[in-house]
């Protein structure tokens, strides 16, 4: 019997899809008011009706890129978050959690989008609004339920609001080299080194204050 034959997506689908690939290409290049459905379509290699036809016009495509994005990162996120809920060594773990936020959302494509969505904040409010709660709101959720589920087995001290010390956990990790990276642009960021000498850093600040009487 032969090996199962990857499903094909259909023609809208791939188009939606080179759409959407295209659209955060050019909107994290040029901005929004520099963005173009024609140069879009181009890159899609799909006509300008067809954009409008799916997407309805730019405003909407814009939204929608930006909800992708965002979904995807938090995907990503949550990836790493859940190294908390398979180790008994709290330290080791939450290492590996900060270093692998620094490397996800220090990453050349988010700063893009982080500053995108910042620069269009007033002239489309809910995108802003559904950037931070389905995105960096919700990622910090999840690592909260993480770190109460750390709690509950001992590695942490038990927590009274666990959302309000993944916001500490992860202030003390990203707020350094993020706002480098915003103002001083990605050619300013700290050296892998030095990220992980952050991410260290803020893990023992952070054990401090969270970890059990005997870490």
């Amino acid at each position: 019997m032969g090996a199962k034959q990857r499903a094909v997506p259909d023609r809208t689908t791939r188009q939606r899809q080179a759409i959407m690939t295209a659209a955060a290409d050019v909107f994290m290049r040029n901005g929004y008011v520099g963005a173009t459905t024609d140069e879009i379509a181009a890159l899609a290699a799909v006509s300008k009706q067809t954009v409008y036809k799916m997407y309805g016009d730019k405003q909407k495509l814009f939204a929608e890129v930006i909800l992708e994005t965002t979904l995807g990162t938090v995907e990503r996120l949550a990836s790493t978050v859940s190294l908390l809920e398979r180790s008994n060594d709290a330290r080791a773990a939450l290492r590996m959690v900060a270093e692998g936020w620094l490397r996800g959302l220090l990453a050349a494509d988010v700063l893009r989008l982080r500053r995108l969505v910042i620069a269009e904040a007033d002239r489309f409010p809910e995108v802003g609004r559904a950037w931070f709660e389905r995105g960096f709101d919700r990622a910090l959720v999840i690592l909260g339920d993480s770190l109460q589920e750390m709690a509950g087995r001992g590695l942490l001290r038990s927590l009274d609001d666990p959302r309000r010390a993944a916001y500490q956990f992860a202030g003390l990790v990203m707020y350094q080299p993020m706002n480098q990276a915003m103002f001083a642009g990605s050619d300013g960021l700290p050296s892998a080194r030095e990220l992980k000498r952050i991410a260290h850093s803020a893990v023992e600040v952070f054990l401090a204050a969270y970890g059990p009487a005997t870490a």
